[in-house]
């Protein structure tokens, strides 16, 4: 962190249960040593430093675009990768991929809240990252056939303080 008056945010869906910890456990697993602070989940914003005080600020923005959208079902299958531009794998969404991106360019259209855009946004579910070469094609492979469907009634805004696992700090619905 750069400074006490900046605190690190995110936004995410949660996977639910009984998928959300085999996911994350098969993440574990890989020997990805994120799968210990992060269960799995659907980024919406990934870690972005704000001014502490525009806090306030942001979670009426999320408020209002929480409000804006109604639920949605989100449909996991299958896997993907963006090696060889990152060693990553991941599960991918074969529904409620317009909502994800609708919703992650909504949340950036706040004047306190500036995504890295470095790739283009792409919603997934991380399975393995930063592990050797073996593990990511072993993930790739146990999870080719997974699938899952669920409804999205909300997101998350989580905090970090820099060690330590994600904390969430507020939930917001959709459609309320």
């Amino acid at each position: 962190m750069s400074h006490p008056d900046v605190t690190r945010i995110g936004l995410a869906i949660d996977i639910p249960e009984p998928w959300g910890s085999v996911l994350t456990r098969r993440r574990a697993d890989a020997g990805d040593p994120q799968a210990a602070y992060t269960p799995a989940h659907v980024t919406l914003l990934g870690p972005t430093e704000v001014a502490a005080d525009a806090l306030p600020a942001i979670e009426k923005h999320l408020e209002a675009l929480a409000s804006a959208q109604q639920p949605f079902t989100i449909h996991l299958r299958g896997t993907g990768t963006f090696r060889p531009i990152t060693e990553v794998v991941f599960v991918t969404l074969a529904q409620g991929i317009s909502e994800c991106e609708l919703l992650a360019e909504a949340i950036t259209r706040s004047e306190d809240i500036h995504r890295d855009t470095r790739f283009p946004y792409h919603p997934h579910v991380t399975i393995a990252q930063d592990v050797p070469a073996t593990a990511l094609d072993a993930a790739f492979e146990d999870l080719a056939g997974f699938s899952a469907r669920f409804e999205v009634s909300s997101f998350t805004l989580f905090s970090h303080g820099g060690e330590g696992p994600w904390r969430p700090r507020r939930d917001f619905p959709l459609g309320t």
